[in-house]
């Protein structure tokens, strides 16, 4: 509503012109981290983006009570080091984490029983500080071959006694 003549103004209740922001230049993709192209880069060490992920650490603690672990190994650790490996199967199919994620990632390492003695051996040294480390995670997860990912949890504990060869030399 406008403001009739006869009613006195002071210099604050005037209107004041607004800022106005210079028009932007031409927008370039060349900013540090930028991802180019149209997909998430892949490799080593460079993850495995999916939806919903924050959901897998619940399932991973719902999974936890389960677990048969060796002298010196932390519930933590195997916690942390399989939550990556349960991520990067969701991811794969392009889908949020569900149980059968971390069910899978925790049979592969012998978490849930019937684990080879040298399965074991092995997987302590690995995880071993794993939830303090990232690199330890990503090493983790690293070992685990694509193929291996694809496969149901109950295939996984029928090929255990051969586990090298479900994991990357």
């Amino acid at each position: 509503m406008a403001q009739p003549d006869y009613v006195p103004l002071q210099d604050v209740d005037k209107v004041r012109p607004a800022e106005r922001l210079p028009v932007p230049g031409r927008w370039r993709q060349d900013r540090p981290a930028e991802i180019l192209g149209t997909r998430q880069p892949t490799g080593r060490r460079m993850g495995s983006p999916g939806p919903d992920q924050g959901y897998a650490l619940k399932l991973a603690h719902r999974v936890a009570p389960r677990l048969e672990l060796a002298p010196g190994e932390s519930a933590e650790d195997a916690v942390v080091g399989c939550l990556g490996v349960g991520l990067k199967r969701a991811s794969l199919f392009g889908r949020a984490p569900v149980v059968y994620d971390m069910e899978l990632a925790y049979t592969l390492w012998g978490y849930l029983g019937g684990a080879p003695q040298d399965l074991i051996e092995y997987r302590v040294g690995l995880f071993r500080a794993a939830s303090h480390d990232y690199q330890a995670q990503r090493d983790i997860v690293d070992k685990v071959r694509d193929d291996t990912l694809r496969l149901l949890p109950a295939q996984v504990r029928e090929r255990l006694a051969d586990w090298r060869s479900l994991l990357s030399p």
